[in-house]
């Protein structure tokens, strides 16, 4: 498994891994689980589900802050062994001020999974955090000179938590951004010309697209030319892995079809989007345009 660097290439299922801690928020993981487990790499294909879902906790049943009950499929150990199987994390919000507290999972698989990303950074892998699930990468150091979102209510938090961080490690601070229904950072595909330096912020809308942009997926399976290159993608922060961030809950549905988008089709995310009749709202995309 690790020396496979795109699913999409050959249409087979994107692994992801949804890393669930006690009294985590439910529709921060229900939303995002719904779209994609809705997600097909042919629309008119039933069979060709694009996302292959496992869930890890700490226990076999752990405990929504609803108080919904869910069972994982796998340990926290045994998310750790598999880490280099998964092309996405999703690390949801809630009671992050225990986990925080208790320095307790994910942090730790937050801090593997990036690792992993810097040994083998021919892979594309994400980080997808959803609502103050934020805290929990700005706590391990990852939103470092990235942009990053969260929860209104909680930025004053991630402000803290992220310039805890740089003082802890001397690393760059994060750019905070309170009005974004997410953020995206890491350009996948191509870095554009030598001279350019792929650290430049551009912030636009995702759904404007300059001339040279490009769905990933579909970039990756239809022009071995345009293809990113591996070395630059290794200079990269964190070893090109795409990190992102969204706002609250429902905020996460957004980030989600946004991810969709990316790894599979625009096609794909606008049908999702339509059966499960939302409106969805575009975030922003930092450092370039992935899709």
């Amino acid at each position: 498994m690790a020396s496979k660097t795109s699913a999409v290439a050959n249409e087979e299922p994107i692994d992801v891994l949804f890393a669930l801690h006690d009294k985590f928020n439910i529709l921060d993981f229900a939303g995002p689980l719904e779209v994609l487990h809705k997600a097909l790499h042919d629309n008119n294909n039933q069979a060709s589900k694009a996302f292959e879902i496992t869930i890890a906790a700490a226990e076999p049943k752990v405990l929504a802050d609803a108080g919904v009950i869910v069972g994982s499929q796998i340990s926290f150990k045994e998310a750790h062994e598999r880490l280099e199987e998964f092309d996405v994390i999703v690390v949801v919000g809630g009671n992050h001020d225990a986990v925080l507290k208790a320095k307790a999972e994910p942090l730790d698989l937050i801090s593997a999974y990036s690792e992993v990303q810097k040994k083998d950074p021919a892979r594309e892998r994400t980080l997808l955090s959803i609502c103050t699930g934020s805290l929990f990468l700005a706590q391990q150091g990852i939103l470092s000179g990235l942009s990053a979102t969260t929860h209104p209510d909680a930025i004053i938090r991630l402000e803290q938590i992220c310039s805890q961080a740089v003082q802890r490690d001397l690393t760059e601070r994060t750019d905070v951004v309170d009005d974004a229904r997410y953020i995206v950072n890491n350009l996948r595909f191509e870095l554009g010309d030598e001279d350019e330096n792929p650290y430049v912020r551009h912030e636009r809308p995702d759904g404007r697209r300059p001339s040279n942009a490009r769905k990933g997926s579909m970039s990756f399976k239809s022009s071995n030319s345009r293809r990113e290159s591996i070395t630059r993608r290794a200079a990269m922060r964190l070893g090109g892995l795409r990190v992102i961030t969204s706002g609250g809950v429902s905020a996460g549905i957004d980030a989600s079809l946004y991810l969709v988008s990316a790894l599979v089709s625009e096609e794909s995310a606008n049908e999702v989007a339509r059966v499960l009749c939302w409106n969805w709202i575009r975030g922003t995309v930092v450092d370039g345009l992935d899709v």
